[in-house]
């Protein structure tokens, strides 16, 4: 229909085996008879699936929300989006219901990292509108899910960005608060492609089990973050699979 040479080209486009370059972008727009705002979110839309580094995705990520606002349509994952992408919401999710009756100023000054009265304000009204949190009938705040979850891309892309706001946060941790009032521990390992894969599995269970302490205790004295980290500190040894 968009005139390509392969039958199959589309299909792979969609199964993300093949990507639209600029002119191939313009032929698909024509095919669907895309026109206005519908084209301009079409081209918006193949940048953010196509970029290759955060910040683009961020950009083309911005485009749509400003088009689907301008066109007063709901963007799927928008409010998933900002949400994790600042650590602000997360952390006055949990303050605000365990804080009855604190204005804005009071749970900012319980926050470690410096925010504004104003920013824990337009945290609140977001969350209620997004439905994250909803104001009870004595005036005090609740949370409408105890946990929260999704695996959308653009929510990927946020969650990176909270991932590296809250890694900054682990750093100034380590000299901020005492030995006590922290859990921080280490190993540098040598391992096999199947010993790397069985340690995600024991991470994975270690945070599901933590979720589950968390989410049958019903007080809250404090907010924390774990970080759960694994990361390369070389790259792969060649030769080292056939050695086995």
């Amino acid at each position: 229909m968009a005139g390509f040479a392969s039958p199959v080209f589309m299909k792979q486009v969609c199964e993300g085996k093949a990507n639209l370059g600029k002119k191939a972008t313009v032929k698909v727009a024509d095919a669907f008879n895309f026109i206005g705002i519908e084209r301009e979110y079409f081209f918006s839309l193949v940048m953010f699936a196509q970029a290759k580094t955060d910040d683009k995705k961020r950009f083309a990520y911005a485009e749509m929300q400003s088009i689907a606002k301008a066109s007063k349509v709901n963007l799927i994952g928008a409010e998933a989006y900002q949400y994790y992408d600042s650590w602000v919401h997360p952390v006055v999710r949990e303050l605000a219901p365990a804080m009855p009756g604190a204005m804005p100023k009071e749970i900012a000054g319980k926050c470690v990292h410096e925010v504004s009265a104003k920013e824990v304000k337009e945290s609140i009204d977001f969350q209620v509108r997004a439905g994250l949190l909803k104001k009870t009938d004595d005036g005090n705040y609740s949370q409408t899910d105890k946990l929260l979850g999704g695996d959308t891309q653009s929510m990927s892309l946020a969650v990176r960005s909270m991932n590296r706001q809250m890694a900054t946060f682990a750093v100034d941790a380590l000299d901020r608060f005492a030995a006590d009032e922290r859990y921080v521990a280490g190993v540098t390992m040598g391992v096999s492609n199947d010993a790397f894969a069985k340690v995600v599995e024991v991470l994975k269970k270690c945070r599901e089990q933590v979720l589950e302490i968390v989410a049958n205790d019903d007080k809250v004295d404090q907010v924390l973050r774990l970080n759960l980290q694994l990361f390369p500190l070389t790259e792969k040894i060649e030769g080292a699979d056939d050695e086995k």
